[in-house]
Order: structure tokens, then sequence, then C-alpha cells
């Protein structure tokens, strides 16, 4: 029997500590990532996208754990947030005007004809509204700080405002990319002040010339 891997505790991309900033290198990974705009919580969209991303990814775990003989912990969803001006995520949260992809990762050893089986298989009975929008695509960050936050989303300003405005420029960085956000535990089970999410925002390095 395969041994199932738990890529929370096997990936050194989603090791973060509460109150810690870390600089760190993420290789390209690959996702099945759906795209949307508006407030999550108020938002039918968001709600079909998630609706549209589990199924594949479940799906695709027991393919993977079939054919291949490799199991795996479905990884947690991912977010990647960004907005005409950045700023509504540390002042003001105006989720209204906030862009989103909402991403579930995917082995390295998993190939795209396994991710359209398992797109077939969970559209056979009653199938998703947004399934046919997820999409199988690589996201190559680099170089990037994260730090856990714990807590409620709507706490998270704050921290986020450290990061970019003194963590980031104090290490000689610039904010590129878009904010990401790993959420490792579930809303629906776990108290909002008990919530664990890692914030993710890609940087490079800024020209220092002497």
């Amino acid at each position: 029997m395969a041994s199932k891997v738990d890529f929370k505790k096997t990936l050194d991309s989603y090791q973060a500590k509460h109150g810690q900033f870390r600089i760190l290198d993420v290789p390209a990974m690959q996702y099945l990532m759906i795209d949307g705009h508006g407030d999550p919580n108020t938002s039918q969209s968001y709600a079909d996208a998630l609706a549209a991303l589990y199924p594949i990814a479940y799906k695709l775990k027991f393919a993977s754990k079939r054919e291949l003989d490799r199991d795996y912990v479905v990884p947690p969803l991912e977010g990647l947030w960004w907005a005409e001006d950045m700023a509504s995520f540390t002042t003001g949260r105006n989720k209204a005007k906030w862009d989103w992809t909402m991403m579930i990762m995917v082995p390295d050893w998993v190939e795209a004809k396994l991710v359209d089986q398992a797109r077939e298989q969970a559209g056979k009975k009653n199938p998703p509204h947004r399934l046919d929008e997820v999409r199988f695509e690589t996201l190559f960050e680099g170089q990037c700080v994260q730090t856990l936050h714990i807590g409620s989303y709507d706490d998270e300003a704050d921290v986020l405002a450290e990061m970019h405005n003194e963590f980031i420029p104090s290490h000689s960085m610039t904010m590129t990319g878009k904010h990401h956000e790993i959420y490792l535990s579930d809303p629906r089970k776990v108290a909002p002040e008990k919530l664990r999410t890692i914030l993710r925002q890609p940087v490079i390095q800024t020209d220092v010339r002497t």
C-alpha cells in the first residue's frame, strides 16, 4: 500500500511561524486554478469556484492512488489576491474590489492527462456550475516573504502592513506578483480567532548601488 504524503508537513513552502517573517525561495508548483472577482463572503462566483475545485482535486487524489500507486492528502486551499490599488488589503479592506484566483496544489508527479480524467469524472453526475473554468497551470513565485497569521481573515491588515511597509523595504526588496494566502484551517470547523493562514508576498531584490 502506498504511503500517504502530507505536503503541509513535507514541503518547505508550507512552513511558517507566527510573529516571524521568513524569506524563502518557492519553486515552480502546479495547481488547479479558477479566477473571480469580489467579496468571497458574499460572491456566488466564489462559492461556485470552490464547488468546482474540490471535486476535481479529490478525483485526482484517488486517481493518483489507483493508477500511480501514489497517495497524498489533498493540499490546502490557496488564493492569489490583487486589486487595482493594493492598499485595499491593508487599509479599509474593501473586498468588493478584490480579484482572486483560488487554487489547490497538484503533486509534481501528476500530468495533465490525469487532470483531464479527473475533471471528466467530476462532471458525470451533477457537474459543478464552473467545472469547465478550472485550469491546470504552473506557478513560479521565486523569492518570497511569508509568515503565519493566527486569527480572523479580517485581522490580517496589520500583519500585511508590517510585511509590506516595514520588513520588505528594510531588506532592500520590492513587492512583485500577487498576495498569496494558504488556508491551513477549515473555517467551517475552526473558530475565527484560531484560524491559521500563511501570508506570502513574492519579492525582488532592489538594485543597491554604492
